[in-house]
């Protein structure tokens, strides 16, 4: 039994270091921008993912930056029962508070599932790691 719950935690430890992101649990269904979730960039090119459940059918996202500049390569947009993926290419430099254009959803009536994300946090003179936030709108 020891040698069941050790290989149990060790599994599960595993798959908590390959996706650090936790899912991001969406209770609110009121209309307007929400919060979905949040994580810090480091210096180096990242792929991060939000995954999300819960009142999670918006028609718009939006990814807010704080703290220091990022560059983000790419966003992609996948929705739950099997609706085909929307990729975006933004390939820009977001300052710090600044936010990207508002992303209409193709599929607005099914919800999302996961959004990721390819992006680094720009070189600056305070070597301040970015953070950015995905919003939603319903």
């Amino acid at each position: 039994m020891k040698k069941i719950l050790f290989v149990l935690a060790i599994s599960f430890f595993a798959v908590g270091v390959a996706h650090a992101q936790k899912p991001e649990v969406v209770i609110n269904n009121k209309d307007g921008w929400q919060k979905i979730g949040e994580a810090k960039v480091d210096f180096k090119t990242e792929k991060d993912q939000f995954i999300i459940m819960g009142a999670d059918k918006f028609k718009s996202i939006q990814i807010r930056v704080k703290d220091a500049p990022i560059h983000l390569e790419d966003l992609k947009i996948e929705y739950d029962g099997g609706t085909a993926d929307q990729s975006v290419a933004l390939r820009t430099n977001f300052a710090a508070g600044s936010k990207s254009k508002i992303i209409d959803l193709k599929d607005h009536t099914k919800g999302l599932k996961k959004v990721s994300f390819v992006y680094r946090t720009v070189q600056n003179s305070a070597d301040e790691k970015a953070e950015i936030e995905l919003w939603g709108l319903k």
